[in-house]
């Protein structure tokens, strides 16, 4: 993957002078260009500039499906980051190849809003709970280093969620303040939307008959985890690259289902449910358990965006999904 975008970042800068004149062609129009990661930002943006705002040129980066920790950018991808006029990225490891467009952008008056180093923003570190698969390629130097390791699906933080608005709304009207009042309005409007449903995570996992669930795949939820008091047992980290389970793993959570006596497990989107059914397979009370998918945002495609996806709509259906297998 590093070579590959080695090869990208070559061709980027050589045709940065042609795709400069271009630019300043497209400048004269006056509209913002904005370029958003992952679909939550892209979807905050929506929410804050307008359905119909004809100002914005909005451009989604990750769209096709591919998870964020596999996504190599292509030339395009690369042209629409380092021309933009706003850029929102979540800062991590997974796109860490985005600090490399960034040292000789096109646009160097580019707002930039990366999620990882937001003024105010309380960050987790990555953890690994009891029973969870470590990786394979973890040394000694690694367990030794002193920075800390931050969780970076950070956009499962209604909390961090609001102050990337607030962000997107200063920087939009920094550029278009003739529509200030409009960003600021849709601003109240979005940020009243998600107190509510902190308020609905609140509620429904307080009130729940139990509080602990079991996810045999990655879990990139710990933000969730963290506010509102939800336990979980996983078979991976968030951003961890195994696919395989040991037999040390699969027993602690099969062992965890009888103990919790769930018939419910989870899945992340874009997943097998291989690895699933072998932990339900190996329980001696729980082997018509059902399999439940958690959206982790991560592979959103425009087509499911065009077909009404939100951000919103999306935390909903987690939640709704969490409560079945808390009751």
């Amino acid at each position: 993957m590093k070579h590959t975008i080695k090869i990208l970042l070559t061709i980027f800068i050589l045709s940065t002078t042609l795709l400069s004149c271009k630019a300043k062609t497209m400048d004269t129009t006056g509209k913002i260009k904005v370029a958003a990661s992952i679909f939550p930002e892209y979807d905050w943006l929506m929410n804050i500039a307008g359905p119909v705002n004809d100002k914005i040129i909005p451009k989604l980066i990750v769209k096709n499906g591919v998870d964020i920790h596999s996504f190599q950018p292509s030339a395009t991808d690369i042209v629409n980051i380092s021309s933009a006029d706003i850029l929102i990225y979540v800062g991590g490891e997974s796109d860490k190849w985005v600090s490399d467009v960034l040292k000789n952008p096109q646009n160097p008056d580019m707002i930039v809003i990366n999620l990882m180093n937001l003024k105010s923003a309380e960050y987790k570190e990555e953890e690994l709970v009891e029973g969870m698969q470590t990786e394979e390629s973890e040394t000694e130097d690694s367990k030794d280093q002193t920075e800390p390791e931050y969780d970076e699906h950070v956009w499962f933080s209604i909390d961090i969620a609001k102050l990337a608005c607030e962000n997107l709304a200063d920087a939009l009207i920094k550029l278009d303040p003739e529509n200030a009042q409009n960003y600021t309005t849709r601003l109240a409007s979005y940020k009243a939307k998600l107190d509510l449903l902190d308020s609905k995570y609140k509620s429904t996992i307080s009130k729940a008959k139990n509080n602990t669930i079991v996810v045999c795949d990655r879990f990139p939820f710990a933000y969730i985890s963290h506010a509102y008091g939800l336990n979980y047992y996983a078979a991976f980290a968030g951003c961890s690259a195994e696919t395989e389970a040991s037999f040390e793993t699969v027993t602690f959570l099969s062992n965890k289902i009888d103990e919790l006596d769930t018939n419910k497990v989870f899945i992340i989107d874009g997943s097998k449910d291989k690895l699933a059914k072998t932990i339900i397979h190996s329980t001696k009370k729980h082997k018509l358990a059902d399999i439940l998918v958690l959206d982790s945002m991560q592979s959103t495609t425009l087509a499911n965006i065009m077909n009404g996806k939100t951000y919103i709509g999306t935390m909903e259906d987690n939640l709704a999904l969490i409560e079945k297998a808390l009751n």
